[in-house]
């Protein structure tokens, strides 16, 4: 008896095809028809370029990056200090890519209409491959408009922020190919209260914009410690001031920027978070002495703009695994996407998925027409109102996806795992919820012509009576101001589904904003999987799951 001949006990079968190495654009007919719709056909190729980049290469890079973390090495072997942090090839591959296609510079570098969206777009496809490196790339993107408010500090700097070489060397600037920036504001006593922050500056010299301080004090939370120089907060005279803290002092010394450890996160593992000490740490004040809160805006609402991103990127690529693997598996001896039921958790998930992603498009065609009053308004709002929602929906969207796999979606041979991990993040960086939501408020309630830009965008219900009622509604709910904050969250949510209801209304696809406003505008089930009867479930899972295998 040749018992060699069980040595298999089984032929591999029921499986769905591997998606390596697919492009992620070509897959993706949502996103080729908001990019075009909101002004990015002209970047058509070099989004699809970079969808076979995000698919192929670094997807891979994004696998290996989160196998191996990267590793603070406080001093060199001769006992120096020298506070690095080492990453893994892989996490350099992923920055060099993202930085090399203009993904943090695009839109300062060449500012035509459509630059945003398709930066965005880019960025949308980058985060779906790994979204770790997004902090350093969000914040070297971000920091522009701030910088610009110090034309001398932003001479110096612009030229190699928006350089598209990426240069990871420590050190000095003067030498630098390229830059990245990070942010230090969290402070352990304050959190989200930068106004308790303690850290303090000392003038050098003279005093006031531009002008050489000294920082001393803490900061809980320095995202990406590796950067060439971080935007900062501390207190002066006057008040809360910005500062520009670069690694390294002009005369090529190391600054005294002390890294006290690196962050065991929930996810987000492939970049560093760090709490940091600043002891006689040279910077230089950006803006207005003690507006550093207004200063420091100009670069958060932006860092808020990649977390709407961001998130939809975790949605799309966790829709994007379940229903290929539903599309081929067998249950019973049927597709699984052929069910009744899963179509409709499947079409349920790709809802979600497509109205974050027109919300985040909808926004980066108002930061290219900023110089517009209208747009300039929506943006000031979206910013908010699209950060709170879109990354409070990623999380349990995810984990009905992954549900939607069983346990091939549970263990980490899967992409699913790291974007559940992943997904929380974009909802507390930047502002948790309820930061957005009061900032919904005092954006409607502060500042002129916000409300009646918002009302103005939503139009009367583009002749579907249910979103008509649902605007009514919410005029209603703006009237009375008792106890409006209570309820922030859920004004927030209801112009959210509002404006995402408007936008696939608009957009003519009339499975997709039928069956979006069905289920979101009326009374209906809780979670994933509850559409109502008549929504053609068939023809949205159709559109978002990748074809060709």
């Amino acid at each position: 008896m040749n018992l060699h001949q069980y040595a298999e006990t089984h032929e591999v079968t029921n499986q769905p095809p591997s998606l390596d190495g697919i492009n992620l654009y070509r897959i993706d007919l949502p996103l080729q028809e908001w990019a075009r719709r909101f002004g990015a056909s002209w970047a058509e190729a070099r989004i699809e370029a970079y969808g076979a980049l995000a698919g192929g290469p670094l997807m891979e890079a994004g696998f290996l990056a989160n196998q191996n973390k990267p590793v603070f090495v406080s001093h060199d072997r001769y006992g120096h200090r020298q506070d690095l942090v080492e990453f893994h090839p892989a996490y350099h591959e992923l920055m060099r890519t993202a930085v090399e296609h203009g993904l943090p510079s695009l839109p300062w570098t060449d500012p035509q209409d459509g630059a945003h969206v398709a930066r965005a777009a880019m960025t949308y496809l980058h985060s779906q491959a790994e979204a770790g490196t997004g902090c350093p790339l969000t914040m070297t993107f971000a920091c522009v408009p701030a910088l610009r408010l110090q034309p001398d500090i932003a001479g110096q700097w612009l030229p190699s922020i928006l350089s598209t070489q990426y240069d990871p060397r420590n050190i000095g600037i003067a030498h630098k190919r390229g830059a990245t920036i990070g942010m230090a504001m969290t402070e352990k006593q304050g959190g989200t209260d930068v106004r308790a922050n303690t850290t303090r500056a000392y003038p050098v010299g003279a005093t006031g914009p531009g002008q050489a301080y000294e920082l001393v004090g803490h900061k809980w939370f320095c995202s990406a410690p590796m950067c060439d120089a971080f935007l900062t907060l501390a207190q002066t005279d006057k008040g809360l001031t910005c500062f520009l803290l670069p690694r390294h002092r002009p005369d090529d010394s190391r600054n005294q920027f002390y890294i006290q450890r690196l962050k065991n996160k929930l996810g987000n593992c492939s970049n560093a978070s760090s709490e940091v000490e600043f002891r006689g740490a040279l910077a230089w004040m950006i803006g207005e002495e003690g507006r550093g809160v207004p200063t420091i805006i100009e670069m958060v609402a932006m860092t808020r703009f990649d977390c709407m991103v961001g998130s939809s990127a975790l949605m799309r690529q966790a829709l994007t695994q379940a229903s290929h693997h539903c599309a081929h598996r067998l249950v019973g001896g049927r597709v699984l996407s052929e069910q009744p039921l899963m179509q409709n958790v499947l079409a349920d998930l790709a809802l979600e998925s497509e109205a974050a992603l027109a919300l985040s498009l909808r926004m980066g065609r108002a930061l290219d027409h900023l110089g517009d009053g209208h747009e300039a308004k929506f943006a000031r709002l979206v910013t908010a109102v699209g950060k709170y929602w879109i990354c409070k929906r990623a999380p349990a969207m995810i984990n009905e996806a992954a549900e939607c796999m069983g346990g091939a979606g549970y263990v980490e041979d899967s992409i699913l795992p790291r974007l559940y991990r992943e997904a929380p993040v974009n909802s507390t960086w930047e502002g948790s919820g309820n930061v957005q939501c009061l900032d919904v408020l005092r954006s409607l309630s502060k500042e002129p012509g916000v409300l009646e830009v918002l009302f103005s965008e939503l139009g009367d219900g583009h002749g579907d009576k249910r979103l008509a009622r649902h605007i009514e509604h919410l005029k209603l709910a703006f009237t009375d101001t008792h106890d409006i904050q209570y309820r922030a969250r859920q004004l927030t949510e209801d112009i959210a589904l509002a404006l995402q209801a408007k936008l696939l209304l608009e957009a003519g696809n009339a499975e997709v904003s039928d069956g979006f406003i069905a289920s979101r505008l009326a009374a209906g089930g809780r979670v994933y999987g509850t559409l109502p009867r008549g929504v053609n479930v068939e023809a949205i899972v159709a559109r978002s799951t990748p074809q060709g295998f």
